[in-house]
This record gives C-alpha cells, structure tokens and sequence, in this order.
C-alpha cells in the first residue's frame, strides 16, 4: 500500500513486442487509371460531343428543305464546320437546310464560338448547380485566363456582351435585311448573320451561294459586319481592358500587342489586296475607287478569320490567294472566337526578332520584358502548325486535281478556321473532304490545346544543363 500519493512508482513489467512492419502499397497505376481528363483534353471532348450531336440533328428529314436525310458525310462536314466555327460548305446553305436546319447550324456556331466549356458552364449555372474548381480550371483554359478567381463573373459578362453585341449587329443588318426579305425572313436572315459573323464563322443564307458579293456596294452592310468579326476576333478581354482604361498605353501587354498586330495586318491587308486587284476586272477593278478601298479593307478583315466575301474568291489572283493564305495563319487573338495561330504568338514571335536584331539578350516588348517560356510556346504552336498545314496541303495534292494554289488555300482556311473557299470544296473527294474535316477540327482546338499542354508540363527550374552555343545564319 502506497502511503503518498507521490511516491516512487511500483516498476512495471515490461515486455517487448514485435514492431510491426509498414506495408507499402503502390497506387500509381489505380491514380493513372481513374485520373480524370485535364482542361485541354475535355475541351477536346467537349467539342467532339458536340459535332457528333449536331451531325445526329442535321441528318434529321426535317432538317433538309427536301424532307429526305442528309448523307452522313455531308452533315458530319457541315456540324465539324459550325462547331470550329469554319464557315466551310458542301452545299448551299440558303437552299439546302430547312429552317430548323439552320437553327441547329447557328446554335452549334455560338456554342463553338463562345467555347463549349462555357456554354456547358452557363447550363449548368442555370441549373442551379455549383461549379468544381476543376470546371473553373477547365473554364479558365477556355477563356484563355490565367487567374482562377472571379471566373464566374467573367463568363457572366463574357456571355451578356457577347449576345448583346450581336443583337445590336442583327438589329442594324436589319435596316437592309427587311428591304430586301419580307417579315420573318428578314429578321432571321439579320439574327443568323449577326451571329455568324460575331462568332467568325462565315456561314451564308444569302441566296445565289456567293457569300455577300451582292452587297459589295452597301456600305452599311459591309461595315456592319466588318465591325462584328473585329469584335469577335480581338477577344472580350481585350475589348474589355480597352473600355476599362481607353488609352493604348495603359492596356496590359497582352491587349496591346493583340492592338497592334491586328491594326498591322487590316491596314497591310488592305494596301496589299487593293493593289493587286485594283485592275483585275473580276473583282476590284470595275467598282468606284471609294467602293475599291471599302472592298479590300473588308476582305483584309474577313480572312481573320469570318470566311465573308464581299468579291468571288475564286477569281482573285494567285498572288493575292497567297497572302490572303498569311492572314488566315496568323487569325485572331487568344481567347476570342477567331482561329489560327492567334495574334499574341505572331506578336511574341516579332518581339523575339527585333529584340535579336538590337543585340538583347532578352526579348523585349513596349518596356516589358517577356519570359522565356512564353517564347518556347510560341515558337512550338507557330512550328507544329505550320508542319500541319505542309502536310495537309501534300495530302490534299495528292487526292485532288484542283490547282496547287487552290489546294494551298483551302488547306489554309480549314486550319485557320476562315471558311473562305475558291469553290472546291462542294467538289472535294471522300478523302479530301476527311482531310478537311481534320484540319478544322485540329485548326479550332490544335493550337490552344498544345499551348496549354505545354504550360501544364513545366519542368523543375532548379535542374539545367550545361549551355552550348549554335551556329546561327
């Protein structure tokens, strides 16, 4: 009996137990097995879904003005070329679809322009559903963001500005358009355009299948839609950091490269194309001088990337066909309803040269200096794409018997998503019209899914190896 309660303690009996061996478990397989797929694979999925479903619509009987079934191949092309937002046609769009046809095309064209992620977000949103941070993530990939928070409201504003500015378009197209198509035609002919060329689309339901050759002498018209596909193309962002600091020199780096690229290339386009056409009697050379410059800055315009033609493409000439093929690589700016290799890489790209040329060893741009992941991405997107164009236009030479030049062209304008066409399209083969679909749906998704597969797979900074130099020139 222990007499205070503080006393020395009674030893216990110890007794040693076996340790017990940890065992390990590898669950690298199970984690590869159930990942889920990244953004810029769902997008890829998104997309794929959609065309699938719109070619399931459009080969509806009632989707054809004749009642009868689209072909498969037919309808497959027209979804691939809405949901990628082409503009590419194997028949007449004006005469070919009913009208519930051609609502199934231009809802699959606002889906593709404002980007599936974004419309699947706004259901759901409608839904009343929470958003995951994956889907922010995804989301954020789609709108070409980089921060994660307040994704939400940008997606909100992007979508109200976006529909707003195209019934504001639709609503001046129809000053013309209820001239022109009585009552309803009319207004839905207003609606379809306005959307079509916000979107860069380039879809038509004009008839006569000319596109808006018809209207080369209506300025209203023609500036109308002009301003649509620059809005479109030029991306909500920097539309909104325009608005948010009007002044050029305030912008972010991104916005103002976006600026002056674009204004670059409307104003060297233009320049160029009224040159080269100015006496070609087929185009240009049988207009005013004034409806001249009006027509070529509008065809600077389209080929980034809309596919409208105020002039038959068809008859422009090679030289003019050929740096047309120029404005349709380069497109739009990142984040916008445009294609192509995007306005900002084209701008990096230039940066990088003429900060070569003044002997930095940094590339440099309005007073910032840009890193130098950023250049790596943009030299892989502008590569890569171009070995896909050159292999295109190869396996198109081969399955085609059309002119070199117009296979060139058409090549161009599936990759930059432009819809422009000399008229081969409705007379590709099988196999070329397969190559075709490809590229469009590898030109609307290839370049951002490569640049955002590149910004995911950054290595470890801390690990470089030693530096060698190479012979340049």
């Amino acid at each position: 009996m222990r007499l205070f309660p503080w006393g020395k303690p009674a030893r216990r009996d110890i007794r040693r137990h076996p340790r017990v061996q940890p065992v390990r478990i590898d669950l690298s397989p199970l984690r590869q097995r159930v990942a889920k797929p990244h953004g810029p694979i769902l997008l890829m999925y998104g997309f794929a879904a959609l065309i699938i479903v719109g070619t399931l619509l459009l080969m509806l009987p009632f989707s054809t003005a004749t009642g009868r079934p689209a072909p498969f191949l037919d309808a497959f092309f027209i979804a691939t070329s809405a949901v990628t937002v082409t503009g590419l046609t194997v028949v007449n769009m004006g005469t070919y679809w009913s009208p519930f046809g051609q609502v199934v095309v231009l809802l699959l064209v606002q889906a593709g322009g404002l980007g599936f992620m974004s419309m699947s977000t706004i259901m759901l949103l409608l839904a009343g559903r929470r958003i995951t941070l994956g889907e922010r993530l995804a989301l954020r990939e789609a709108l070409g963001e980089y921060a994660v928070g307040g994704i939400i409201r940008l997606l909100r504003r992007v979508a109200y500005v976006s529909f707003l500015i195209e019934a504001v378009g639709a609503a001046i197209l129809y000053v013309q358009f209820s001239k022109d198509f009585p009552g309803v035609e009319g207004v839905w002919k207003a609606l379809f355009h306005s959307v079509s060329a916000f979107n860069n689309a380039g879809f038509d339901i004009l008839p006569g299948n000319t596109s808006f050759v018809i209207y080369n002498g209506n300025l209203l018209v023609m500036g109308t839609l002009a301003v649509l596909i620059m809005l479109g193309g030029i991306s909500y962002t920097v539309i909104a950091d325009f608005v948010k600091t009007r002044n050029l020199t305030r912008m972010s780096l991104d916005s103002r490269l976006v600026v002056t690229i674009s204004i670059l290339l409307w104003v060297m386009g233009a320049v160029v194309i009224l040159l080269a056409e100015f006496t070609n009697p087929s185009t240009l050379g049988n207009l005013p001088p004034g409806l001249k410059l009006a027509n070529a800055m509008f065809q600077s315009v389209a080929p980034r990337t809309a596919g409208f033609a105020s002039v038959d493409i068809g008859k422009l000439r090679d030289f003019t066909l050929f740096f047309t093929c120029g404005l349709m690589f380069v497109g739009g700016a990142s984040g916008s309803t445009a294609g192509g290799i995007k306005a900002n890489t084209l701008g990096v790209l230039l940066a990088s040269v003429w900060s070569s040329m003044r002997g930095r060893s940094h590339v440099e741009a309005f007073g910032r200096e840009l890193p130098e992941d950023v250049m790596s991405r943009a030299l892989a997107v502008v590569v890569l794409s171009l070995g896909l164009v050159f292999s295109t236009i190869l396996l198109l030479s081969l399955t085609e018997s059309h002119s070199f030049i117009r296979v060139l062209f058409e090549a161009f304008s599936a990759f930059g998503t432009v819809g422009l066409s000399t008229g081969i399209t409705p007379d590709l083969s099988l196999l070329g019209r397969l190559i075709i679909i490809s590229m469009m749906f590898v030109g609307r998704l290839g370049p951002l899914t490569l640049a955002l597969s590149l910004a995911q797979r950054e290595e470890a900074k801390s690990i470089r190896f030693a530096q060698e130099r190479i012979k340049i020139g």
